[in-house]
């Protein structure tokens, strides 16, 4: 059994937890709640999926041993956020 590890990027809540070739990632990044019933727009289903996609890459990456809390890689993380909600 391994180590966990976890890293906390301070950018938008993004935290990752390693453990055993794999992980779980957490983020403050996403519009819609868990309410049931709860009326949904469009707009934000497609935004929570885009976020979804940029969850998974930087967890892939993490995994792999990217340094996610390198400076670079965060502004390219804002960057990424930027447009996603500029097409929402």
């Amino acid at each position: 059994m391994s180590e966990t590890q976890i890293i906390e990027t301070h950018c938008f809540g993004i935290v990752v937890t390693l453990k055993d070739n794999g992980g779980t990632i957490t983020s403050d990044l996403h519009e819609l709640g868990d309410e049931p019933g709860m009326d949904t727009d469009p707009s934000d289903v497609l935004y929570d999926a885009c976020i979804d996609g940029l969850e998974a890459m930087v967890l892939a990456q993490a995994v792999a041993g990217v340094d996610i809390t390198d400076p670079k890689y965060l502004e390219g993380i804002e960057t990424a956020v930027q447009a996603i909600a500029l097409k929402f």
